[in-house]
């Protein structure tokens, strides 16, 4: 075990406490973003729907399911670590699109928290799900 100091200091980091971190925030994040953004947004209701063609989406009905699919299906996905890497592509674009499309007007307090969870997909896009996954687990246990 790391003692205080070193985890303090950030001198010792080790796969394990790593894991456990990408772990905590996959849970979090996507059960976040399903259950608190997605779920509402599932099945796409009449005002949605417009408001995806109010942003120029040809075929808004197709693309409301899919961000509705992105932050329900995705986040579910993400916190259990099933294909990480996709979903988090799929999240990643829907949150663009809500920062820089949807609240592009809007002052950078209205563009936060879509630019967090694209951040946050960003990462796990990038580093994938971790040990602690069932991507890992489908891996043999193996990063």
């Amino acid at each position: 075990m790391a003692s205080l100091r070193s985890l303090l200091t950030g001198t010792t980091t080790n796969a394990a406490s790593t894991d456990a971190g990408l772990l905590v925030l996959r849970l979090f994040t996507g059960l976040a973003l399903a259950f608190a953004h997605g779920l509402g947004k599932f099945p796409p209701s009449a005002r949605f729907i417009a408001g995806v063609e109010g942003m120029g989406f040809p075929v808004p009905a197709l693309f409301a399911w899919a961000a509705a699919g992105a932050e329900l299906v995705g986040g579910i996905l993400l916190a259990i670590g099933l294909f990480t890497r996709p979903s988090a592509l799929f999240i990643l674009a829907t949150m663009a699109t809500a920062a820089f499309i949807r609240h592009a007007p809007d002052p950078f307090s209205g563009k936060e928290k879509a630019l967090l969870f694209g951040v946050v997909a960003l990462l796990f896009l990038l580093a994938g799900a971790g040990r602690y996954s069932v991507d890992a687990m489908m891996r043999g246990g193996k990063r």
